[in-house]
Order: structure tokens, then sequence, then C-alpha cells
């Protein structure tokens, strides 16, 4: 019951952030953006503060932890990849065309409209 109140105030102070941001319409626009800013990052210091919160704090920053474990490929590797990738997209461009005069042809002689 307790994160549902401390939910909702988030939500509240976000709103209010936003809303500060039409308020002080006559105002430079800088403070109208640290206006939402300042709403949202209110917003997210309650919503750490619920249980939800800190399960999703926690999960970012084993997110975090793994993706600093992955072995990204070279610059040589990401280079023939694309390579790779290229040659296919044009090799099936190639033989999709094929197929589609083919047919387009077939379909001219089933039709008798062959000219």
């Amino acid at each position: 019951m307790a994160d549902n109140v401390k939910l909702l105030a988030a939500a509240l102070l976000a709103v209010a952030g936003v809303a500060g941001f039409y308020l002080l319409a006559d105002s430079p626009t800088v403070v109208r953006v640290l206006s939402v800013l300042a709403g949202l990052m209110a917003a997210a210091g309650v919503v750490y503060l619920t249980e939800p919160g800190r399960q999703f704090a926690q999960y970012a920053r084993e997110s975090r932890d793994e993706a600093r474990k992955v072995v990204w490929p070279t610059r040589k590797e990401t280079m023939q990849m694309t390579g790779l990738v290229i040659l296919f997209v044009i090799v099936m461009a190639l033989f999709l065309w094929a197929v589609d005069g083919f047919l387009f042809w077939l379909v001219k002689q089933i039709m008798g409209r062959s000219e």
C-alpha cells in the first residue's frame, strides 16, 4: 500500500514538472526545461524508494554488468560481416528479380498475351 502511495506521488511530481513547463510560458526556455527535469528527477527519486523501483535499479545494474562482459567484434570482423551481408542482399535481390521476371513471363504466357 505504501508503495502505491509513493508511486502515485511520483506520478504527480512528473505531472507537476510538465505542468510547470506550461505554467512558466513567459519564462526562458531553460527555466521551463529545468522545471520538467526537476519534476522527473524528483519522481525518479520517489520511485527508487519503492520496492519495484529498487528491483528495477538492481535489474539495470545487472544489465550493465552483463553488457560489459560482452566480447565485441574487432573492426576487421565487423567489416567482413558487413561485406557478407551486403553480398547476400545483392545475390538475394538478383534471385528475386529473376524469379519475378520468370513468373511475369509465365503469367503472360498463360493469359495468352505474349507479344
